[in-house]
């Protein structure tokens, strides 16, 4: 991939996360990933010229870290590891704790805020800190034990090195970021993470979907209003059955076409086609939905009303024939799923054949949205960020596959911003089109894709 696609700067804890679970889904293991990172880290420390280093372990990812740290640091330095012996362990860390008690290092295991103060000679002898109690999927404040132990280092002479990112309330001489720098002020080390992890979406993208909680309530999944139909009449059916399919509660449709699907409901306009005469209900309807879902089986003689209603919508997914100029907006965020010849009417431009130059041109378009740019590799950007979405099978070239991508968007869009919404969408309706072209062939239904889009969406 081009150096231009490759993002730089601050990356949030939940997009480290996702980078994490695509790179292991491209075949580099976690354990791969930390050792790599605490070999970078453990030299860090030795830069300092330490006699005695005391490492700091909570009962997560970051804790295990800075347990393969101490493991790297026991031919070269006195070392230490005071680690929380309460609460349950991640994998990794439990893994690596049971090495660490075959390594030479001594190791100071506490439940409680006494525990700890019992250790304070080691406290007060370290050199070094290095503090991995804490890392990029805590929340909130430390509580004790914890707590009791950023301030016992706080107060110590100790040079501080954050595992990745600090404690909270812990003080941080340095900070040795993996990959990316999530705080400023970072020294950032290469941790042989692949390129494409960021670059290009993948499965850890789903661990952005917010999970739905025990007690949730009809409605909380998101209300989902589809605008569309008259010269083709099923279009807007199945962008409303993908909206379904995705998590949406409520799927609306609002067409002169009526289809009897008892999980739609259906918001009748009269007449054979969308016209300014329904402008003023569709107004009502899209100020009530979570997102809306326009264009779809619409035809070419009701932009004008797509214009009209789109300032209205809070979110939007605008695809097919609403995809024509002045583009619709939507009040807060908007998405455009155009094919190669929708973004040659979108722009003027005719896009070129390879996948870069393609890129190039759709990250320049100067569109305000996201651009979800379909074809044998997905392009999607918002005009800084850039990904590229491989899933997907030549059969899904089949009428009706973009309009259940458009409904998946659209519910995905009542919780996710519209970026996080088009990638997500792209790399689940990819995914489900191989399985059923793997069963079905160049057979495939559009209809075929829709009862596939919860396997791959949810699959946690």
């Amino acid at each position: 991939m081009a150096d231009r696609f490759i993002e730089t700067g601050i990356i949030s804890p939940a997009r480290m996360q996702a980078v994490d679970a695509n790179a292991m889904a491209l075949g580099v293991t976690e354990l791969q990933l930390m050792e790599s990172a605490v070999k970078s880290l453990a030299a860090c420390a030795m830069r300092q010229n330490p006699r005695r280093v005391l490492v700091l372990c909570g009962n997560g990812n970051n804790g295990g870290d800075g347990m393969v740290a101490a493991r790297y640091l026991q031919t070269g330095v006195d070392t230490a590891v005071c680690y929380a012996d309460a609460g349950t362990r991640s994998p990794s860390c439990a893994h690596n704790l049971a090495a660490l008690k075959h390594s030479r290092v001594s190791l100071y295991p506490f439940t409680c805020a006494d525990d700890l103060k019992g250790f304070a000679a080691q406290f007060d002898a370290a050199d070094i800190i290095i503090d991995a109690l804490l890392g990029t999927g805590a929340f909130g404040a430390p509580r004790e034990p914890l707590l009791t132990s950023v301030a016992m280092a706080n107060a110590s002479r100790a040079t501080i090195i954050a595992a990745d990112i600090p404690t909270p309330g812990m003080r941080a001489d340095i900070i040795c970021a993996f990959h990316r720098a999530k705080i400023e002020g970072s020294c950032i080390v290469d941790i042989g993470i692949p390129v494409e992890a960021e670059c290009c979406v993948g499965p850890g993208e789903l661990t952005l979907i917010p999970a739905r909680k025990k007690k949730s309530h009809k409605g909380v999944g998101g209300e989902v209003l589809v605008i569309g139909g008259g010269p083709y009449q099923g279009a807007p059916y199945l962008a409303g059955l993908g909206a379904l399919r995705a998590g949406a509660d409520i799927v609306r449709i609002a067409s002169p076409v009526f289809e009897p699907i008892p999980d739609l409901i259906y918001e009748r306009l009269e007449g054979n086609r969308i016209g300014e005469e329904h402008t003023r209900r569709l107004i009502g309807l899209a100020k009530k939905a979570d997102a809306v879902v326009c264009g779809n089986g619409i035809g070419t003689e009701s932009h004008a009303v797509v214009r009209a209603v789109a300032p209205y919508c809070k979110k939007a997914v605008f695809d097919a024939d609403a995809l024509r100029l002045p583009l619709p907006v939507a009040a807060t965020e908007t998405i455009y799923t155009p094919h190669a010849g929708e973004f040659a009417r979108m722009t003027g431009k005719e896009l070129p054949e390879d996948t870069i130059g393609r890129a190039r041109m759709a990250q320049d378009a100067g569109i305000s949205g996201t651009i979800l740019l379909k074809g044998h590799i997905d392009i999607i950007t918002d005009g800084t960020r850039i990904r590229f979405n491989r899933t997907g099978d030549p059969a899904m070239s089949v009428g009706g596959t973009g309009d259940v991508l458009a409904g998946v968007a659209g519910a995905l869009l009542c919780h996710l911003p519209a970026f996080e919404s088009a990638c997500i969408a792209a790399y689940v309706t990819g995914c489900a089109g191989e399985r059923v072209a793997a069963e079905r062939g160049e057979g495939m239904l559009a209809s075929d894709l829709v009862d596939r889009i919860p396997a791959e969406l949810y699959r946690r």
